[in-house]
C-alpha cells in the first residue's frame, strides 16, 4: 500500500517478538508530532496497553466465509462429513422433539471451501461471512490510532493488517497528517509482508543475541525484496559488545544503518510496570536513545 499524500509511513518491526518493538513506537508516539499511529499487530495487539485509546468506531472484520448446516432442510445423510477433508463436519441429536440426528458445522475446523454445500443433496448447506475479528478507529493523548484485534483460533491477519494500515492512511489524508508511526508485527510471515510493504522507512529494533541478530537479517531480507530502506536500532546494546558489532556489520553488508543504541536500563521496565511511556516516565540513557532516534528519522524523511 504506498505512500500517495504527503504523509510519511514509519514501520517499526524486529523479527522477533519481545525485543523492545512496542516500547519504541510509544516512546516515539510522544516525540513525533503531527502523525496517526497504526498498531499492525492484530494477533498480539498491546500499543492500547501504553496508550489509552478511547474508542471512536468498532467494526467487524470478515474474513471469508464458513459452512453452515440448517438443521430444519438436513435430512442426516452425512454425505458432507464424508466429503469434508478437514473432518469439521458432526453428526448431532436433532433439537426438537422428532428423533435422529442432524450434522453441524464446527467453525474452527471449516476452511470454508464449500464441497459440503456441492454434495449435499437437499441444498442444506450455505456459505455465510466469517467475522474473524474487529478493527477500531480510536483517540489517544499523542493522536489518532487505528488498530485491531484477530479473534481466537482466526486466521486472515495478513488482510486485517491491511485494513488498520488503509485506515491509518485515511485518517492521514483527512487529517493532514505528516506521518503515520506503524507498530509492525514479530516474525517474518504475511501479516510482516502486509505490514511493510510499501512504507517509506522500515525501523528494525533487534537485540545483541544469536536469535535476534539472525531474525534480523531475515527481515532485511524482505527490506531489500520490497526495496524500502531500512534503518536499526538495537536494544539492550551493551549486554554483548560482541553481537552488537556483528550487528553494525550486517547492517553495512545489507546497505542499512545503525541509528542509535538503547542501552540496557532499568527505568524502561519500571516504566512499563508503571503503564507509561519511557518519555512519560522520566530522563535517563533510554530516555536520550529515543530522543536520538527521532532526530535521526527526522534527517531521513
Amino acid at each position: 500500500m504506498p505512500s500517495t499524500s504527503n504523509f510519511k509511513e514509519i514501520t517499526v518491526i524486529s523479527g522477533k517478538g519481545g525485543s523492545g518493538k512496542t516500547t519504541v513506537v510509544s516512546s516515539l508516539a510522544m516525540l513525533v508530532e503531527n502523525k496517526v499511529l497504526a498498531d499492525n499487530d492484530v494477533d498480539a495487539a498491546d500499543l492500547h496497553l501504553l496508550l489509552q485509546p478511547t474508542v471512536r468506531q468498532a467494526h467487524e472484520f470478515e474474513g471469508g466465509d464458513k459452512a453452515v448446516i440448517d438443521a430444519q432442510l438436513c435430512i442426516g445423510c452425512g454425505k458432507c462429513a464424508e466429503a469434508c477433508h478437514f473432518a469439521a463436519i458432526h453428526p448431532v441429536e436433532k433439537t426438537d422433539s422428532a428423533q435422529g440426528l442432524v450434522f453441524q458445522v464446527d467453525t474452527l475446523g471449516c476452511e470454508g471451501c464449500a464441497l459440503c454445500q456441492m454434495v449435499c443433496p437437499v441444498a442444506a448447506v450455505k456459505l455465510a461471512p466469517n467475522v474473524v475479528g474487529t478493527w477500531y478507529v480510536s483517540e489517544t493523548p499523542f493522536g489518532p490510532l487505528a488498530h485491531a484485534r484477530l479473534g481466537i483460533a482466526e486466521e486472515n491477519s495478513g488482510r486485517l493488517v491491511t485494513r488498520v494500515r488503509r485506515t491509518a492512511a485515511e485518517l492521514a489524508r483527512a487529517g493532514g497528517h505528516d506521518y503515520i508511526l506503524g507498530d509492525g508485527p514479530p516474525g517474518t510471515g504475511c501479516p510482516v509482508i502486509a505490514s511493510l510493504s510499501g512504507a517509506d522507512r522500515i525501523l528494525i529494533v533487534t537485540e545483541p543475541t544469536v536469535s535476534g541478530v539472525h531474525d534480523m537479517e531475515r527481515v532485511l531480507e524482505l527490506a531489500e525484496h520490497f526495496k524500502i530502506a531500512a534503518l536499526i536500532v538495537i536494544n539492550k546494546a551493551d549486554l554483548h559488545a560482541g553481537q552488537a558489532q556483528r550487528i553494525e556489520e550486517i547492517a553495512q553488508q545489507r546497505n542499512a544503518r545503525v541509528i542509535a543504541r538503547i542501552p540496557f536500563d532499568r527505568q524502561v521496565n519500571d516504566a512499563l510496570l508503571a503503564g507509561k511511556t519511557v518519555i512519560e516516565y522520566g530522563r535517563g540513557p533510554a530516555f536520550e536513545a529515543m530522543q536520538q532516534i527521532w532526530n535521526h528519522l527526522k534527517q531521513e524523511l
